[in-house]
């Protein structure tokens, strides 16, 4: 049976794969904080701040691209177009929930939150947002799941 772009089948399909890709970015959040506290508890008194904020960037960068190229597979094959919005997504909701949970639960100033931004300071937080913005479409094709 023929649908169009705007039958209940698509919308049911475009509302599962919302959800799983949200259900795929909340799996970050416990991942970054096992990073953080791998870095401040065992990096930092091992190797120093100044080489333990790298490293930690990478890693969590490193963590999240695999997360995504091993889950994309439960979204199945979508256009180029959907992975990139997926990928924005995901970049826009991370630093909502960054500055929110920052401000909020955390009571950090302004200054400290836009610190994790500064890569002068070592701090490769700006690498993992654009690992979380180009891993989807980047895992998609490596995996062959580009209609």
């Amino acid at each position: 049976m023929f649908h169009d772009q705007h039958s209940p089948m698509n919308i049911r399909r475009g509302d599962a794969i919302f959800l799983k890709a949200f259900a795929i970015w909340v799996s970050f959040i416990p991942i970054a904080i096992l990073n953080g506290l791998i870095r401040e508890r065992i990096l930092v008194p091992m190797i120093g701040h100044r080489f333990a904020l790298p490293l930690s960037g990478i890693s969590c960068a490193s963590l999240f691209f695999l997360l995504t190229y091993l889950a994309l597979p439960w979204l199945g094959t979508l256009k180029v177009v959907q992975y990139r919005m997926i990928g924005l997504g995901w970049f826009v909701m991370t630093v909502l929930f960054g500055f929110l949970f920052g401000r909020l639960v955390a009571h950090k100033s302004w200054g400290e939150l836009f610190q994790a931004y500064n890569i002068l300071t070592g701090n490769l937080w700006l690498l993992v947002m654009a690992v979380i913005a180009v891993s989807p479409s980047i895992a998609a094709r490596s995996r062959g799941l580009i209609e």
